[in-house]
């Protein structure tokens, strides 16, 4: 692989300006493809093998005219003090507002009266209105949410309270700044670390290109593939990370090979060559965690996974091509003056070591100690993880500034927790001898079932073989006293079926995310399985090793663990909530841990690519294990240290989010990638290489003849161009013959 990777570092060099005009074109092409396609629009949401799914698609079917996925709003009206929403004022202003709300959008399927629905509050201080429509929240038009937020203008003016909850006022999330913030971020750490300009301006050119050929490839195909507006969300932040991090690595070595004399020419296709090799693994560990996500069997989950590797594939693509073209255009600037001045004295014995080389040996002397302290640590950050309680986020956990969470709160004064998260239970009444009977019987049932408030009458649909029965649970959505109320009317159904024939399940938005919760709980181990033993395999193939690829696997799974720790800690406990603008603790978000382990393996995976192959590489060009550490350190520590920086940027730019979910998200990612890059790859992973020695290396010799030789640290890239191992190399320095004597 190294040499034909070399060949194509050549060739991209030499030809840059078509290499260059063909990605420009795809650009250009994809550029156009997206703004010609048509607006997309929120996927389908759909959990396959549920109950929930089942009974939300029975609706569908047997009510087709109840919009049963359209969006939902109530606008929420409290009375003055001393005053009750009964009083014929506020009465009259009420249903002139719900009359004002059907007459101003033709997207709206119905309003209900809450003086004839039963939406008054007992104490009479509180009442609100149902809207429902016939399109999902992102197909609402601008004038339909003006209309709703206008809605209760007037009668605040005459001193009612009024807020709308609800998701119709649920906008496209907003995205730019945060990128911004990131790429901004990133362009300072990169001048930092080459000093150059014109280095530091390669990988974000580069990686703005994948992520706008990927993106608008998710644009133009998002109606055809129905893909969701956060399926290119999810592409730009992978694209934008990985795509820097790839170019990162090639940039820094064709830089050090011309800091060892070498033409441009020649130093570009070595860089390629190996570094390259590097990207292209690490780039297979990304999309192997991505398209792994299908295993979940969640659609839309899938959807997102895909169109991320593709992101992931353009940038490893690019890393390959355009960059060694872009490096052509550069020419020796891409070294900056400092840079220029110490490639002259690089090779003297007085030259100082870096950061990288001094801590390196440092590790090399206490490697237990490392070892310790690295693992106990995490062990400790990650207790609370024991304690881990999904479900998803509902308007009880936005800030108390957004209408929505007043609303709610209002909602849980008037009529209690229970009421902002009704569970609608469907029930087929086809097979069933006699279904009005049936209805009524589970009605009764559901009605003796501890924690259920209020029970309403079955509503039989034209056909009259499918009744709706609405329950309200006394505690919030996201209790699990709620959870236990919708287990316990499934066990109540399987009963009532065995005696009528009548088959009862269990909708709406809360029972959807207890499914939602329980199929990504299952799906975990399954899923973990799957992608870590796909990347134990091909870190075997990379590394020609047992042990090695073991030790990332166990190290990417602590750091996670660790991180899902600190997730607990600060959303779920509270703890250091003010410092994270946490206003609301509660269940961490379902997709959290599977999202974790597919996207920070991916890149916990390049760090140890890039960083472990540079160490293999020493060692098979003929130094010592622990020289080899030292030289892989001495080359990559600083590199992975600024791409580690990128990406906490990057992501903990998404913690200022007001929306709870991004917030989780960002947080949660940029803490497991400041754990795996700086406490396992820099610390225990040297630690543990330092103790094995050459058992490290160690691959058995059935195995060595059954695996392919993929040549990632360009050995037979050396033979072919007649090279052998330096004296220096396979001797090492005299300071690193004295930390090895040591371990």
């Amino acid at each position: 692989m190294a040499t034909f990777l070399y060949k194509l570092g050549r060739l991209a060099f030499r030809r840059r300006r078509y290499v260059a005009l063909i990605w420009v074109a795809l650009l250009a092409l994809a550029g156009f493809g997206a703004a010609s396609a048509s607006t997309a629009t929120s996927s389908s949401f759909s959990i396959p093998g549920t109950e929930a799914q089942k009974a939300f698609d029975l609706l569908e079917q047997r009510f087709p005219d109840s919009s049963a996925d359209g969006a939902t709003a109530r606008v929420v009206f409290k009375a003055p003090d001393g005053q009750k929403m009964t009083d014929p004022a506020n009465k009259a202003e009420v249903k002139k507002i719900a009359g004002d709300l059907k007459s101003g959008s033709d997207q709206i399927a119905s309003v209900t009266d809450p003086y004839t629905g039963n939406a008054v509050s007992k104490d009479g201080s509180t009442a609100y209105v149902s809207v429902s429509y016939k399109v999902n929240s992102m197909e609402l038009t601008d004038a339909t949410r003006d209309a709703l937020e206008d809605a209760g203008h007037t009668a605040q003016k005459s001193g009612m309270t009024v807020e709308i909850g609800g998701d119709a006022l649920q906008a496209m999330p907003e995205t730019g700044a945060t990128e911004i913030i990131g790429v901004a971020i990133a362009a300072v750490v990169l001048v930092i670390t080459f000093g150059s300009l014109i280095a530091a301006g390669l990988p974000l050119l580069t990686a703005l290109i994948g992520v706008g050929i990927g993106v608008s490839t998710i644009t133009a195909l998002a109606n055809v593939l129905d893909l969701g507006s956060t399926t290119s969300t999810l592409a730009m932040m992978i694209g934008l990370a990985v795509g820097i991090d790839y170019a990162l690595f090639i940039v820094s070595r064709y830089r050090a090979e011309l800091a060892d004399g070498r033409e441009r020419e020649e130093a570009a296709g070595r860089a390629v060559g190996t570094a390259g090799s590097a990207v292209v693994f690490a780039g297979l560990t990304v999309v192997i965690a991505l398209v792994g996500l299908a295993v979940v069997n969640i659609p839309m989950l899938s959807k997102m996974g895909f169109a991320a590797a593709g992101t992931v594939a353009i940038a490893v693509l690019i890393a390959l091509t355009l960059v060694p073209a872009m490096m052509g255009f550069a020419g020796k600037r891409v070294m900056g003056r400092k840079a220029r001045k110490a490639a002259e004295t690089e090779n003297r014995p007085e030259a100082k070591p870096n950061m990288g080389t001094r801590w390196a040996r440092f590790v090399l002397r206490r490697p237990v100690w490392v070892l310790l302290v690295g693992v106990i640590g995490l062990g400790a950050i990650a207790v609370p993880a024991a304690s881990l309680e999904m479900g998803l986020p509902d308007d009880g956990s936005q800030p108390t500034s957004t209408t929505q969470r007043r609303a709610y709160d209002l909602l849980s004064d008037g009529f209690g927790p229970g009421f902002n998260g009704p569970l609608m239970v469907v029930v087929d009444t086809a097979n069933s001898s006699d279904g009005k009977t049936a209805a009524k019987q589970v009605s009764d049932e559901i009605s003796g079932i501890p924690g259920v408030v209020a029970v309403t009458p079955a509503q039989f649909n034209k056909a009259g073989d499918t009744a709706m029965i609405t329950v309200v649970p006394k505690d919030r959505p996201s209790s699990t006293e709620t959870e236990n109320v919708v287990h316990a009317i499934r066990d109540t159904g399987k009963d009532i079926r065995s005696d009528t024939g009548a088959e009862v399940l269990v909708t709406g938005s809360t029972a959807m995310n207890i499914d939602f919760s329980q199929k990504m709980n299952d799906a975990l181990l399954p899923y973990l399985a799957l992608v870590v033993g796909l990347a134990f395999l091909l870190l075997m193939l990379v590394f020609r090793s047992v042990l090695v690829p073991l030790k990332a696997a166990l190290g990417f799974l602590l750091s996670v663990v660790a991180a899902l720790g600190a997730v607990v800690a600060v959303f779920q406990w509270g703890w250091l909530g003010s410092l994270f603008g946490v206003e609301q603790t509660g269940p961490i978000m379902s997709m959290m841990p599977i999202f974790m382990v597919g996207v920070v393996f991916g890149l916990a995976m390049d760090y140890e690519v890039f960083l472990v192959t540079r160490m293999r590489e020493a060692y098979v060009h003929g130094e010592k294990p622990g020289q080899a550490i030292v030289t892989g350190f001495k080359h990559g520590a600083r590199v992975v240290t600024a791409a580690a920086v990128i990406m906490m940027a990057v992501f903990a730019g998404f913690i200022g989010s007001s929306e709870q979910m991004i917030k989780m998200i960002g947080f949660s990612l940029a803490i497991a990638v400041f754990f795996d890059a700086f406490v396992v790859r820099m610390a225990i992973v040297p630690a543990v290489l330092a103790l094995l020695g050459k058992r490290a290396w160690w691959l058995p010799r059935w195995l060595d003849r059954l695996l392919p030789n993929v040549d990632v640290e360009g050995e037979g890239l050396r033979k072919e161009l007649g090279e052998t191992p330096s004296d220096g190399e396979g001797r090492g320095d005299a300071q690193g013959e004295r930390e090895l004597a040591r371990v």
